[in-house]
């Protein structure tokens, strides 16, 4: 059996039982489920799909999906439309992991702009856009679904001259370290603020002081910080005084 067909089988699989295990998939189609998760993967980001822990279910309404259902979402969403705001028309703008740069790239819809990201998700936001021009970095599967790093992504960031990169993390430590939890996505998100002229740090309130061990560079490091009220005043006082500009979005 051809992949498409395999492919097509889940789907009307799931759409026949609502739900299914990567288990019975695998028996059903006599293949391993390595294979059967890869294949989940794609039909997770073509919309066919939703993938859930060992399995896969129907999906969700239009775009509700992608939808930050996390304590500080609203957050997110106001941090983003700020964050638009700092974007000219015209520019490249590196576009990081996470719900708030997903959240922007829906601002960025029918606007003049070129997106490059590692964000996967940011192709179902932006795919059909005939404004903005969408070019996805390669590389391996993250571990966060809808997401590549890895050497393949690194080297074509060596490639990319970008005006601006918005950048998320997993917090912002007191000392004004801003931290993530994996090392493979600090280097990447490093390595987008060294490709852009200009550098963003969306973060919200909740990332003051938040949780990561590995840095991806010092607040003072960004030219620009978008935040909500309530983050840590004293953290973000130092890096005004070292020249960042902070931008608190209500």
């Amino acid at each position: 059996m051809l992949t498409h067909q395999r492919e097509q089988g889940i789907v009307d699989r799931v759409r026949a039982a609502g739900s299914v295990t990567v288990e019975e998939l695998s028996a059903l189609f006599d293949v391993s489920g390595t294979t059967i998760r890869r294949d989940l993967e794609r039909l997770e980001l073509a919309g066919s799909v939703r993938r859930v822990h060992g399995g896969a279910t129907v999906p969700e309404a239009p775009g509700d999906e992608l939808e930050d259902r996390d304590a500080d979402a609203g957050e997110k969403r106001t941090i983003a439309a700020a964050t638009a705001g700092l974007i000219r028309d015209g520019d490249v703008v590196l576009l990081d992991i996470g719900h708030t740069t997903l959240a922007l790239a829906r601002h960025l819809r029918d606007r003049p702009v070129t997106i490059v990201t590692n964000n996967l998700w940011i192709l179902r936001v932006l795919g059909d856009d005939p404004a903005c021009t969408l070019i996805l970095l390669g590389g391996a599967v993250g571990s966060k679904p809808g997401t590549v790093s890895g050497p393949l992504t690194e080297q074509m960031l060596a490639l990319i001259h970008a005006d601006v990169a918005v950048i998320s993390s997993g917090g912002v430590l007191p000392d004004g370290s801003v931290v993530t939890d994996l090392n493979q996505e600090a280097t990447i998100k490093h390595r987008m603020c060294r490709a852009a002229d200009r550098t963003i740090l969306v973060a919200t309130s909740l990332k003051f002081p938040g949780d990561g061990a590995f840095q991806i560079a010092s607040l003072q490091d960004f030219d620009v910080v978008v935040t909500t009220p309530g983050s840590g005043a004293a953290t973000l006082g130092s890096a005004v005084g070292q020249g960042t500009r902070v931008v608190i979005a209500e």
